[in-house]
């Protein structure tokens, strides 16, 4: 049988100055404990209940809702009196900053921490003394957040119906990385404690006597916790627009409209809420429409998401479905919000047409094609377009330069937007543009008929992350108004990564055979981490100890790029099947090259010593290595497939073999012009050339004996790309 600890703690004021995190950690409730229970020596059995409650799993929290207050800068001593030679009369010479953020609580729900122990006399006995101590604390936070507490033991049973009395936020101690990471008490942590506070009374230490003597400063030991993340996740329901309260059918709504269906429920709900809480209003309208919510109150905000109906290549995008997202700290009552929405009659405004019935759905298969409750994904794809923060400039007949720096602006743009929205996962790439991704989708500008947005500020997007994001993601002005949706693109791997070498650790050109080599044996090295073996997609090898023989090149093609032409700057990891269009790979073959080609961080190259990635980027038609053109030029040697024979030209050899690797990549066959011929003291010829093409073709262009060494590497002809 198991029992619950549950302790009640009460500020009182509205307010709370600890930081940086929220809610006040297991250990800081821990300490205050020990503060009140410490009144003068420890009493042996509050010291037998504190190592008794150290050695119990993490607690949960409840916490009331919070927002972050206005900020105040006061300026204090710095503990620096050398700075003005020892004198304190001195001290407000070397006054600093230092800025006060309380957070403010939206209820006057107490802070509730539950243990869950097993029940025995003992402890019992122990959870009884424990609630004894707790009518002691007086303070927890800083100085200023005065407290008070009591606690109870009830059976185990009673605390998740206490937790729905509570109304508030409740954290659970999470077995992964996600949440908020607080402090708890370990074994060990009293203990840590009191010597910790034993050393605080020796900080200081003469040393030497007379003019000599020293004052020496001993910092005391930190305490002992341990760290535990904390998740709470938003309330997510999925509702389903239906026709009427007799028609089970879902209704559809055109997808262009699908702010305007956002805003009609919005409104319903907003009406519904306002009859039932009328001294709630206000707080109602801050969290549903933004009515005098300030930057702190973004967080607290609830989202209604139009869900367009995807998932196959034929569906038609109409509107069935809406998702309501209620953040943990959200003002209002979760099953207030949600009763609002559920049944909720849908009629237009300005006609009063009946546009249908909202219910809450019986399945949620169809969150699973946005991400959610459905893993991680590395890429993904607006389905309605993005509002972007500020409005691009519109430069008539504008040249490559002006467009450049307008295409930069629109990325900076979206970085923006993922700020805004809380995304704070690196980001890849970015690729921007007016039309659908899929077949059904809408131009983006078809958004905007309706809402406050301007038709040139909304773009549909591409963002590849640097690590995996969680769905649902909205991003963009037009977050809270049901557009700027995204769908992860989840059969879709990199066929070509870009690694940036770290400026100090760049190589010379002339160290490239070892740095490939090194890279070469790196990835296979994490290769063999998938299944205990390197594949022949990264080793170049069947199963034995012989090369791959079976007339298609499928390993991996290297690149090692240089801007400058001195210093090797980076690595372009290229998957086979991007190089030869002659096959098609299987999905765990993209998989795997994908995860396996990202792992890479840091390579040790022998005598071009550790190199550090700083940055991979998914290659793009901006890559002059990966552009569409015509013409296309060596950036590293050819090395012919074949000898030239005593009677043959070395010149037309070099040319028809560059042709016929083109023909065997999948390629058209191109013109050739040989720009540099070198022939070795033994035949062996080596070349740089000019492919010309009837028609644009994309890169990669890696051709010859030497291609998956780094040589044969085409680049586009800056004038030439399409």
């Amino acid at each position: 049988m198991y029992r619950s600890l549950v302790i009640h703690v009460r500020f009182a004021d509205d307010r709370y100055h600890g930081r940086p995190e929220w809610p006040p950690g297991p250990a800081r409730l821990f300490q205050a404990l020990v503060a009140g229970a410490a009144c003068g020596a420890l009493p042996e059995k509050f010291r037998n209940a504190l190592r008794w409650l150290e050695s119990l799993e993490a607690p949960v929290i409840a916490s009331a809702p919070v927002r972050d207050g206005a900020a105040l800068k006061t300026f204090v001593p710095n503990n620096d009196l050398d700075a003005v030679d020892g004198d304190p009369a001195r001290a407000s010479e070397i006054r600093v900053p230092k800025q006060i953020k309380p957070r403010l609580l939206e209820s006057q729900a107490p802070l509730l921490y539950a243990w869950t122990y097993e029940a025995g006399v003992e402890n019992d006995r122990n959870a009884q003394i424990v609630c004894a101590i707790a009518d002691r604390l007086y303070q927890l936070g800083r100085g200023v957040d005065m407290a008070w507490a009591d606690g109870e033991v009830i059976d185990v049973d009673e605390v998740e119906a206490r937790f729905a009395e509570h109304g508030g936020i409740v954290y659970r101690p999470s077995a992964g990385v996600d949440g908020v990471v607080l402090a708890c008490p370990q074994r060990g942590s009293l203990d840590s404690l009191e010597t910790r506070h034993a050393a605080q009374s020796r900080r200081f230490a003469v040393a030497g006597s007379g003019r000599s003597a020293q004052t020496l400063f001993a910092q005391p030991p930190k305490p002992s916790f341990s760290r535990f993340a904390y998740a709470s996740l938003p309330c997510r329901r999925l509702f389903v627009l239906r026709r009427n309260a007799s028609d089970a059918s879902p209704a559809s709504w055109p997808l262009a409209a699908a702010s305007s269906l956002v805003t009609i429920v919005r409104d319903g709900a907003l009406m519904k809420l306002r009859r039932v809480l009328p001294a709630e209003a206000a707080k109602i309208e801050r969290v549903l429409v933004g009515h005098g919510a300030s930057e702190a109150d973004k967080a607290t905000r609830v989202r209604i998401i139009a869900l367009p109906s995807i998932g196959h290549e034929h569906a038609d995008q109409a509107v069935r479905r809406l998702l309501v997202e209620i953040p943990p700290n959200c003002p209002v009552r979760a099953d207030d919000l949600l009763w609002a929405f559920s049944g909720l009659d849908l009629a237009d405004a300005t006609t009063g047409e009946v546009i249908g019935l909202l219910v809450e759905a019986d399945e949620r298969k169809m969150l699973a094609h946005y991400g959610v409750d459905d893993g991680a994904y590395f890429r993904w794809r607006t389905v309605t377009p993005m509002v972007l923060p500020t409005q691009p400039s519109i430069v008539p007949r504008a040249n490559g330069a002006v467009r450049a720096r307008r295409e930069a602006d629109l990325v900076h743009s979206v970085h923006d937007a993922l700020r805004h929205a809380g995304v704070s996962t690196a980001v890849q790439s970015v690729r921007l543009q007016r039309e659908p991704f899929t077949r059904g989708g809408k131009r983006a500008d078809a958004f905007a008929d309706g809402t406050r947005f301007a038709p040139n500020r909304l773009m549909h997007v591409e963002i590849a992350f640097k690590d995996p994001v969680k769905g649902p993601l909205i991003v963009g002005d037009g977050r809270y108004l049901g557009i700027g949706l995204m769908a992860p693109v989840k059969d879709e791997f990199a066929s070509a990564l870009a690694l940036t070498i770290s400026k100090q650790t760049q190589p010379s050109l002339a160290q490239r055979d070892e740095l490939l080599h090194a890279v070469r044996r790196a990835l296979m090295s994490r290769d063999a981490e998938v299944d205990g073996k390197p594949s022949t997609l990264f080793s170049g090898h069947e199963d034995g100890a012989g090369p791959a023989r079976s007339g298609v090149h499928r390993h991996v093609y290297l690149i090692a790029d240089s801007s400058d032409g001195e210093k090797i700057d980076r690595i372009a990891i290229v998957a086979p099947w991007s190089v030869d269009r002659s096959w098609r790979p299987l999905r765990a073959e993209r998989e795997r090259f994908d995860k396996v080609a990202r792992s890479l961080s840091v390579v040790k190259a022998g005598p071009a010593g550790v190199i550090h990635f700083a940055d991979a980027v998914e290659a793009d038609e901006r890559d002059p290595l990966f552009a569409r053109a015509t013409a296309w030029v060596s950036r590293t040697s050819h090395l012919p497939t074949r000898h030239a024979k005593k009677h043959e030209d070395a010149k037309s050899v070099v040319a028809d073999d560059l042709a016929a690797e083109c023909v065997r990549r999948g390629l058209p066959r191109p013109e050739v012009e040989i720009l540099r011929l070198h022939i070795g003291p033994r035949g062996g010829l080596e070349a740089d050339a000019r492919l010309r093409f009837r028609v644009a073709v994309a890169g990669p262009i890696i051709l010859g004996r030497s291609a998956h060494r780094g040589g044969g590497v085409f680049g586009a002809e800056e004038d030439k790309r399409f």
